[in-house]
Parts: structure tokens; C-alpha cells; sequence
């Protein structure tokens, strides 16, 4: 749906009327197909992992592996089908992203996190390849963000439907009472982060008119519902925060952004002087002030991190992709994370990705696409700091990867030509004794 210009709503390029030569008028942009998709989506079922809570039925976490990993070889095939040619589009972001395979390899052939550190560099070069071959449809459009928003909603609907079958499974004792996959096991940090970012992306498209208010309810409401059973103190402030920021790039351009803005405002003050003892219980989850200012243990994981030894080598490289803990814990910081495994070349490239990634938003015009960016880059940086991924084939990358693709420039206009200069047609010689007898 277009939005109208008088109100200062979001609106797209006018529509032009096509010549009777549509064949030399035709898109020049490659129109997706399905099997794009399907890969997006295969894509993010490889990132959903394999170790987490206790499913309804037991499922063997070498199975779930296999599965896993079949996804990303499938969403592999299905991209290369899809771009046999080998037509990729220029990406500092997936440029980048092959950059950080250097300090991953390097650091894994010493073989000190195991064979599994290879295995891992494997996984993470498949892909990179397989963005590298979806790449050719980053054009700006929202092709991707619906493909993103379906297929974990989809996830999603897995932990409602566990959550409704075995209750007891589906929010354990073990995690404190938090919602958790029954199943498929998924933690609660998982839950919460999947939930928050399409709520925080079907908002956008709600306030851009690309949706109606039905549909975006249908997405939003369970998500949110999920959402607050997580208890995920991360993903809340991650989508309030991405959210205030994205909606805050469309105040000038957009009347529904400005009314969104402002009654949110209006609520969450209200909101916060009526709730705030249930808002507090519910952001402490039961903890005592002493855990919760070590960040439920985590500082603790971070201090002995740092203060370990290390070779030149090891803080230039890191010790090889590992499973993201450190002693036996998890670390639980993208950023510690990528020290321990990819050295401090692996931090500097993680942090070019961000830097690149939120210089490119501020300079592209105010637009749909560009307040979807600012929010899954603001989420993921929010969320960097409690959640490990960015490093590693992740859900973190793809959300990047997503925010790449809305920030690419589209295609304008035919595509150039290439024109030989025309060669001057040789005379034909005639003799003088027939040339009074030629025709004049």
C-alpha cells in the first residue's frame, strides 16, 4: 500500500506509464525466486542450534546436528540453482564477513579447541558462500524481511504448540520457570530474541503500510505474548531500544511514525508509574541484587577470560572457533567470545561489520528499509553484549546480513550496454573504363 504524500506517510517511487515497447522497458532488477526464500529459511533453521532444554520427545542431539547441517548444505544447493552463473553483488558486509575467515582458519589449524574447529570453519565458509550467492537479489526490497519474519514465526508456532501440549516441559523448573522450546530445544535467550525481532520488523511494515493491521497482529500479539514467558531482559530492551531508534529516523518523514512515537511515549509513562512493581519483579526474575549486578554470573566467566595467558599468536588469532564458553561456562559477549576464538583481528573485523553496517544507515535517505536496518543493527549491538554469535554462522549474522540487504542500492534504470564503435563499410573499387556507365 502506498502511502500519501500530503499526510508525510512513507511512499514509494511513482509508478511511470509503460511505452508499447515493454520488452525494452522491462525491470532490470532480478525478480526473486521462490527457492530464495526457501534458502533465507533453511538458512536460519542451520542457526537455531542444537543444545538447549529437554524436548517433549527425546531427540538425539546428533540428529538434530545432521539436520542442521543438512539445512545449510540444501540452502546452499537451492542459492546456487538459483544463481548458476555465479552473479554475485558487491557487500562490504559479506566482503567483511570473508575477511574474518582468515583469523578463524588460522587459528583453528593448531588444532587447540579439537577437530571441531575445523568442522566449525567448514559450517561458517558454506555460509558465507551461500550469502555470497544471495547476494545477487540485495536490491533494497523487503523480499528477505518477509522470508526472515515468516520462517521464525514458524519457529515460533513450535514453541506455542509445545507450550500448549506439555506445559510443564515447555517452562521448567531447571530455567527458572521461563519459557523454553518443548519441541525443538531452543533456550529462553533464543525464544526472546526471535520473538523481539519480528515484532520490532512487522512494526515497520505496519507503520510503512506494507501490511495490514490484521495481519500484523496475527505476528505480533503471540510474540509478544512468548515474549514476556521468556523473561529475556535482553530482547526486551534490544526491540524497545532498536524500535525508539528506528522509528525515531522516520519522525520527519512519516505522520503514522510521529502518532506511533508519541502514543507509545504517552503509554510506556503511564505504563511504568502504574506496573512498576510488576515491571521490577519481572526484570529481576527473583534474583538478589548481588547476581543480578554480575549479570547472573557472566562477569565473573568475562574476568577470568581476560585475565588468562595468552601467546602472541592466541591474541592476535584467537584459540579456533569453539563452542562459544570458556572453563566449562558459556561466555555470553560476542565480543569475548570473538577475542577468545578469532583474536583481536576477529574483534577488529566484527567491529568494522557494525561500524560499516551504521555508517551506511545514517547516510541513506529516510526510508522504510533504512528504519529496519537501524533496528537490527541497534538490536544486534544491544544484544552483543549478553549474547555470543557475531563471530560465528549465527542468527546475528543473518540479521545483519538482512540489514545488508535492505541498505543495498537498487538497480535503476537499464543495464549499460556495451557499444562497439561502427566501422566505416569499405568502397568497392570500380574500375575507371565502368565508371561512365554507372547508374547516378
Amino acid at each position: 500500500m502506498r502511502g500519501n504524500p500530503r499526510h508525510g506517510d512513507i511512499t514509494t517511487a511513482p509508478d511511470t506509464a509503460k511505452p508499447a515497447d515493454t520488452a525494452s522497458t522491462a525491470d532490470p532488477r532480478p525478480r526473486a525466486p521462490r527457492i530464495v526464500g526457501f534458502s533465507w529459511g533453511l538458512l536460519i533453521l542451520n542457526t537455531l542450534g542444537s543444545a538447549g532444554a529437554k524436548t517433549v520427545i527425546p531427540l538425539p542431539r546428533s540428529l538434530i546436528q545432521v539436520a542442521t547441517m543438512g539445512a545449510l548444505v540444501a540452502a546452499f544447493a537451492l542459492a546456487l540453482a538459483a544463481n548458476p552463473r555465479l552473479r554475485l553483488r558487491s557487500s562490504a558486509y559479506v566482503l567483511l564477513l570473508t575477511l574474518l575467515l582468515v583469523p578463524s582458519v588460522v587459528s583453528s589449524v593448531n588444532l587447540e579447541s579439537g577437530f571441531g574447529a575445523l568442522f566449525r570453519c567448514g559450517r561458517l565458509t558454506l555460509f558465507i558462500c551461500t550469502l555470497w550467492l544471495l547476494s545477487r537479489w540485495w536490491d533494497g526490497s523487503l523480499t528477505f524481511v518477509r522470508s526472515h519474519i515468516r520462517m521464525y514465526f514458524v519457529v515460533l508456532g513450535s514453541v506455542a504448540a509445545g507450550l500448549v501440549i506439555s506445559p510443564g516441559a515447555a517452562m521448567p523448573e531447571v530455567y527458572g520457570g521461563r519459557l523454553v522450546g518443548a519441541l525443538w530445544p531452543l533456550t529462553p535467550p533464543q525464544i526472546g530474541q526471535y520473538a523481539a525481532v519480528i515484532i520490532g520488523l512487522t512494526v515497520l511494515l505496519l507503520l510503512g503500510r506494507r501490511t495490514d493491521r490484521a495481519s500484523a497482529a496475527v505476528v505480533i500479539v503471540p510474540s509478544l505474548v512468548l515474549l514476556l514467558l521468556t523473561h529475556t531482559r535482553t530482547a526486551t530492551l534490544g526491540l524497545l531500544i532498536g524500535l525508539a531508534l528506528a522509528i525515531g529516523s522516520l519522525v520527519l518523514t512519516s505522520a503514522a511514525a510521529r502518532r506511533f512515537f508519541t502514543w507509545t511515549v504517552v503509554c510506556a509513562g503511564v505504563g511504568a508509574v502504574v506496573f512498576a512493581s510488576a515491571l521490577q519483579k519481572w526484570f529481576l526474575r527473583g534474583q538478589t541484587q548481588e547476581n543480578f549486578s554480575n549479570l547472573t554470573g557472566r562477569a565473573k566467566v568475562w574476568d577470568a577470560l581476560l585475565a588468562a595467558p595468552r601467546s602472541l599468536s592466541q591474541q592476535l588469532f584467537g584459540t579456533g572457533l569453539g563452542d562459544k564458553s570458556y572453563g566449562g561456562l558459556p561466555i555470553d559477549n560476542s565480543w569475548l567470545a570473538v577475542y577468545n576464538e578469532q583474536g583481536l583481528t576477529g574483534v577488529t573485523l566484527v567491529a568494522a561489520i557494525i561500524l560499516v553496517l551504521g555508517g551506511v544507515a545514517l547516510l541513506r535517505p529516510p526510508s522504510l528499509q533504512r528504519a529496519a536496518a537501524i533496528f537490527l543493527i541497534s538490536y544486534c549491538a544491544i544484544a552483543s553484549y549478553t549474547e555470543a554469535g557475531l563471530g560465528d554462522a549465527s542468527p546475528y549474522l543473518l540479521h545483519l546480513g538482512l540489514a545488508a540487504s535492505l541498505l543495498a542500492t537498487p538497480v535503476v534504470g537499464p543495464a549499460p550496454v556495451l557499444v562497439l564503435p561502427k566501422q566505416a563499410t569499405p568502397r568497392r573499387h570500380v574500375p575507371r573504363w565502368a565508371r561512365g556507365s554507372e547508374v547516378r
